[in-house]
C-alpha cells in the first residue's frame, strides 16, 4: 500500500515529539506500575482496576505507534522565500467572510490540525482553496454547508 506524503510544520513536529517522549518516559512506566499493583491486589479475574489499566495501556501503546509512524514518515515543510506573499504550508492567513467576519487560520499538516484553535489542514477544503493565493484574492470554498467566498486580507 502506498502512503500519501504527510507534512508537518517544525512546531508541529516538536509538539508530536514532545507528546511521544511524555508517553514513553512517563505514562508507559506509570501504567506498567499500575498493572503490577492491580495484579498483586487481586489478580486479573473480575478485577475492574486491572481491566481499566490494561485498556489505558493499549491506548498508550497505540498512540506511541501512531506518533512514531507520523514522525518517521512525514516531511517537514517550511515556507519558502521564493513564494513570499502567497499562502503556503505553514502560513497564517486572515480571511474575511461575506458577512464581514474575520477568521485567522494557520495551514498545517493533517496530523497537527486543530480547527478550534485555527490550525487547519492543508488538505481541508479551506486549506486547499487558500494555497498559492495572495492578499486581496477571493477564493471559493466548497464545504458541507455550501459554497462560500473568502477574501484574503493578511498573510504572515
Amino acid at each position: 500500500m502506498v502512503q500519501r506524503q504527510r507534512y508537518l510544520t517544525p512546531a508541529g513536529r516538536d509538539e508530536l515529539q514532545s507528546e511521544l517522549d511524555q508517553l514513553k518516559s512517563v505514562r508507559r512506566p506509570d501504567v506498567s506500575a499500575r498493572i503490577h499493583e492491580a495484579m498483586e491486589a487481586g489478580g486479573t479475574a473480575d478485577n475492574a482496576e486491572w481491566e481499566e489499566v490494561k485498556n489505558e495501556q493499549a491506548f498508550i501503546e497505540g498512540r506511541i505507534q501512531d506518533l512514531e509512524d507520523i514522525l518517521a514518515n512525514s516531511k517537514i515543510a517550511e515556507k519558502t522565500a521564493e513564494a513570499k506573499g502567497t499562502v503556503q504550508f505553514g502560513s497564517s492567513v486572515t480571511v474575511i467572510a461575506p458577512n464581514g467576519k474575520r477568521q485567522k487560520y494557520q495551514l498545517v499538516g493533517s496530523a497537527e490540525a486543530k480547527p478550534l484553535e485555527g490550525k487547519i489542514s492543508n488538505e481541508s477544503p479551506v486549506g486547499q482553496a487558500l494555497l498559492e493565493h495572495k492578499v486581496g484574492d477571493v477564493v471559493e470554498v466548497t464545504t458541507p454547508a455550501g459554497v462560500t467566498k473568502l477574501k484574503i486580507s493578511r498573510i504572515t
